[in-house]
């Protein structure tokens, strides 16, 4: 009898301790599929999360971070849409998380750690084909605001050349506030006898000057800040044709110290003609103007088809005053769909959403960028409540920008997605 009581206590704290979740066998799993791709040597996380060693000091601020849903960043509503880079966390994975922090992040034994996960050194896209740099670095002063730059760099490329993979790396990310390389075809005069190849060039009227969109020139990529590299699906890939040239177009914000950033860019090459041609496009508005104190301001952004395509991701892009963003379709028969909600957008934290089935969409139909704006005092980003905000490209004023990689039977550019169907 003594004996049964005592089995019958002794039960639960077995089967407790079982179930208690340990660093190699529970946790490290998750890291490895959430979160390391970031939080890595010369990635942006600010700390590693690989060896127990590096994780365990940091265990309450995990469990406080995925209850709050902070991390890993992911902020599209999950009631629209499904996306096929999804970082969110599963419930199962933050209870193991914050259990794990809660019950002592216990160590466990390193014989049930699952295989470490390799990095191409340096990128993460596999090893590229071909590294492109900033010929010099540039430095960015401590204070004060800093024109669009323009680096002119010409392609590596003498006939047409497909990239299938692209990924674009600052070396000072404190620095870069987004940045966009074009492709500028030898016809196109954009900067042509202005910026000098690898020479930085600034604009000296700003947005005045009406082409700081490249004049019709191509989006290789785009950068903002946690946005992953760009990796077409088999058959999909990017055209810089023979001759061009890659634009830089680096926006730099200063952060209260001297700094030098000499920004990269990685290439995977497709070694045949892809089957579907991605270009990138984009809705925006220009002419908006949010008054002082506007708490819930909002601007529409339009795109519309002129050829039938596939839409493949979304990017949406604002700045400091951007409180939510959504991607609406009106079909040409009036329907309307939300395709991606962003009721929750991170000025730091601007990420891309790739569509696990890509959309179809004919001829017609039209994409609206609904977002809102807050510029009140209780936007704790907002450097002037008082100012009427216009569109701009510094980070004090606004963009409402939604960027797209759509494809389209024999369209290799953004210029002849933009012209009429012939009928």
């Amino acid at each position: 009898m003594r004996l049964t009581i005592l089995c019958a206590l002794f039960l639960p704290t077995v089967l407790a301790a079982e179930s208690v979740p340990t660093f190699y066998k529970d946790v490290l799993p998750i890291l490895q599929n959430r979160c390391q791709e970031c939080h890595r040597p010369g990635e942006m996380g600010p700390m590693a999360l690989q060896t127990y060693r590096q994780t365990r000091p940091l265990a309450a601020a995990i469990k406080e971070q995925v209850l709050l849903r902070q991390m890993p960043p992911w902020d599209a509503d999950p009631r629209f849409g499904k996306f096929a880079n999804d970082r969110s966390l599963s419930q199962h994975e933050i209870d193991t998380l914050s259990t794990w922090a809660a019950t002592g992040a216990k160590e466990g034994n390193p014989a049930d750690a699952p295989a470490p996960r390799h990095f191409a050194e340096g990128w993460n896209i596999p090893k590229p084909d071909v590294e492109i740099k900033m010929p010099h670095p540039f430095t960015v002063p401590a204070t004060g605001s800093v024109d669009y730059q323009y680096i002119v760099i010409p392609a590596p490329f003498k006939e047409d050349t497909w990239v299938s993979a692209v990924e674009f790396r600052p070396t000072n990310r404190s620095v870069v506030h987004h940045a966009v390389v074009y492709i500028r075809e030898p016809g196109n005069k954009w900067l042509r006898g202005e910026a000098e190849p690898e020479i930085p060039f600034s604009t000296p009227d700003g947005l005045k000057r009406g082409d700081t969109g490249g004049m019709g020139s191509d989006i290789l990529v785009t950068y903002t800040p946690g946005v992953p590299p760009d990796i077409w699906r088999a058959g999909q890939a990017k055209l810089i044709p023979a001759g061009a040239d890659l634009v830089l177009q680096m926006h730099y914000t200063p952060n209260g110290k001297v700094g030098q950033d000499q920004s990269s860019l990685g290439l995977t090459l497709s070694q045949e003609p892809p089957t579907e041609p991605v270009v990138s496009v984009y809705a925006s508005n220009t002419s908006f103007e949010v008054p002082p104190g506007a708490g819930d301001y909002e601007v529409i952004s339009r795109y519309t088809f002129r050829h039938p395509a596939v839409i493949n991701a979304f990017l949406p892009h604002m700045h400091v005053r951007g409180k939510d963003f959504e991607y609406r379709i009106t079909w040409p028969d009036g329907r309307t769909e939300t395709l991606l909600r962003v009721p929750r957008y991170r000025f730091f934290w601007q990420l891309s959403y790739k569509l696990e089935t890509p959309l179809a969409v004919p001829v017609g139909a039209r994409i609206e960028c609904i977002a809102h704006l807050d510029n009140s005092p209780n936007n704790p980003l907002n450097p002037d409540p008082a100012a009427t905000v216009r569109f701009g490209e510094q980070s004090w004023e606004e963009m409402v920008v939604g960027f797209m990689d759509v494809s389209s039977p024999g369209i290799t550019s953004r210029k002849a997605m933009a012209a009429p169907a012939r009928q």
